[in-house]
């Protein structure tokens, strides 16, 4: 839910921060990590703020839909299969749970390193050396 009179969420697009106005009788939708990681890319995820504003008061309710701790995330593998002449999978395997544990620690930060981060984890785990989370 955003407010529909008090503007102050922006998105990243191309490199620059872009208002997103205020909408009556609107839900603005920010899609999830997840989400881009099973469309293998078709849709990414948001990267988003909310900017103070100093002529008004704003009024926002976020809410958040996450799968459980041991869920597995993965690109759907029928959209892997469709664009193979394009492209492979290209976002990693990952436990949801163990990517959490990075995104606390980098949430402010660019995203794309996240998911290289969860590509090692992959590996590492594939040769039973389990999940090793560094956000160092």
């Amino acid at each position: 839910f955003q407010d529909d009179k008090v503007s102050g969420l922006q998105l990243l697009k191309d490199g620059e921060w872009v208002d997103v106005p205020p909408m009556r009788h609107s839900i603005v939708i920010n899609l999830g990590d997840q989400l881009e990681v099973i469309t293998n890319g078709k849709y990414k995820s948001a990267e988003h703020r909310v900017i103070a504003q100093t002529d008004g008061t704003r009024m926002s309710i976020a809410s958040f839909y996450n799968p459980g701790s041991d869920a597995v995330i993965y690109p759907a593998p029928t959209l892997v299969e469709k664009e193979a002449e394009e492209k492979n999978q290209v976002y990693p395997k990952f436990v949801f749970e163990d990517y959490m544990k990075l995104y606390a620690g980098v949430k402010f930060e660019a995203k794309e390193p996240r998911f290289e981060a969860m590509k090692a984890v992959e590996i590492k785990a594939s040769f039973g050396l389990g999940p090793v989370i560094s956000t160092a």
